[in-house]
Parts: C-alpha cells; structure tokens; sequence
C-alpha cells in the first residue's frame, strides 16, 4: 500500500472512531478533539465536491459500513494527491492522533484492515491463527 493511501486509510478510520465516539457521547474525551479537527478539516477541503461530502457525511452517520469507508478513503486520497499542502496536514493529524494514542484516540485495526501502520510497540491479545 502507498504512503497516501495508507494515510488515507488512518484518517477514515479516525472519522469512524470519531463518528462512534460521538454517537457514544464520548465527545469530550481527549481523543475526540483530534478526530473532531481531522473530520472538520476534511470537510472544509471537500466542500463543493458533492461525492466527497456525501462519502464523509455516510461515514459520520454509518462508520460500520465498509462500502462507505472505502469510498472516503479514495476520495481522501484522490485530493490529497491533488493538494500536496493537504497531504502534508492529513499526515500531521494522522500521526498527531497516533501520538495522542494513550489518550483515547487508538486506530482500530479492524477498521484500516490492511492499511500499513508503524508502530513502536505492537501487543496482541488473545488467540493469534496465521493461516
């Protein structure tokens, strides 16, 4: 996976997580603020792009559905690889939402599935099967 889709990848998955912490009433946690700018700032950017408002506005009331992530996620990327200055700010929230991670604003794996993701530290509970 390339740099900006796995990037692509990491910000729909935080609109997910902010949409469900929303939803939950957990707005005022720490790790909703990053997501709460992340979703805010790509809504500015997608604003006149009737598709990509309507893919972030299905993940923000829907973030379970698959077919709507995947759809944000290439549009994310589509205009971040149009606009180099909002790549650059996309990787900026990204990774600030990462470093906030023992604040509450984790990335569920579950989410970005086979998004590349660095980490310093990876733990793993429960059974592990590699087939």
């Amino acid at each position: 996976m390339d740099p900006v889709t796995a990037v692509a990848a990491a910000g729909v998955a935080l609109v997910a997580k902010g949409a469900l912490e929303s939803a939950a009433q957990e707005a005022g946690r720490a790790g909703w603020t990053s997501g709460a700018r992340l979703i805010e700032r790509i809504r500015a950017r997608f604003r006149g792009d009737s598709s990509a408002e309507t893919a972030l506005d299905q993940v923000t009331r829907a973030p379970d559905d698959e077919g709507a992530q995947q759809e944000l996620e290439r549009l994310l990327a589509a205009h971040m690889l149009l606009d180099r200055a909002f790549e650059d700010e996309m990787r900026t929230m990204v990774a600030e939402a990462a470093a906030a991670g023992g604040k509450g604003a984790q990335v569920n794996a579950a989410l970005i599935k086979n998004a590349q993701v660095f980490n310093d530290k990876v733990e793993v509970k429960g059974d592990w099967n590699v087939s």
